[in-house]
């Protein structure tokens, strides 16, 4: 809890972390959501990456987080989202334990196309006991397959829910992080958490599919 002295008020910082495969639109996310100005560490792809980053269904990609993405978002007076999202290609994973360290919950992005490269990610955090969802970002080449093909596909358990977004639109975003709160507010429900209120005043937003 950040330091207050009781002369001015401080919001509540909540950790969230924003997973998944390389090139499943992390960043893009991150972006999509942040109040500022997103911190990236993105570098150019280069002929050194060559038979080590699969590149296939997203060949155009031209850039690749290497240690972080960093964003944050106000959902009330009382609470601040801070956002990290994690690199995707495996010689990076060493960053997911210290990324993983006092983060509430997570939001695994997938994609379609390349449904396996969220395995790592879905082992992760359950393996540390992070609650998180799956949020399969609906790319426009990608085949449409519904909640429970991609459930089975993953082998999730059936409380883990998995929703559909934009990871390039504000609202949809938002929504993926509402869904995400209100996953741990029903896992957490003996915990301080953030106040559904602050949630249900947002309906605008409260959209996990695409606009």
């Amino acid at each position: 809890m950040p330091y207050n002295d009781g002369s001015e008020h401080f919001p509540a910082a909540l950790k969230l972390l924003i997973a998944g495969g390389f090139g499943v639109g992390k960043t893009t996310f991150v972006g999509a959501v942040s109040e500022i100005a997103p911190l990236r560490t993105e570098e150019l792809l280069t002929m050194a990456s060559v038979g080590t980053d699969d590149l296939s269904g997203v060949e155009r990609k031209s850039t690749t987080t290497v240690a972080m993405d960093f964003g944050r978002i106000t959902i009330s007076a009382d609470y601040v989202l801070y956002l990290f999202g994690t690199p995707g290609q495996e010689r990076f994973w060493f960053m997911w334990d210290e990324l993983c360290n006092g983060a509430m919950g997570a939001v695994v992005l997938a994609d379609t196309r390349r449904l396996e490269d969220c395995f790592a990610a879905v082992d992760f955090f359950e393996s540390r006991g992070i609650d998180f969802l799956v949020a399969v970002n609906q790319f426009e080449t990608a085949f449409r397959y519904d909640a429970g093909d991609i459930r089975g596909a993953l082998d999730l358990k059936p409380q883990i829910p998995v929703i559909f977004c934009d990871a390039r639109d504000r609202k949809s975003a938002v929504g993926v992080l509402i869904s995400l709160i209100r996953y741990l507010l029903d896992t957490r429900a003996d915990e301080p958490s953030p106040p559904v209120a602050a949630l249900s005043d947002r309906p605008s937003l409260d959209n996990g599919a695409p606009a």
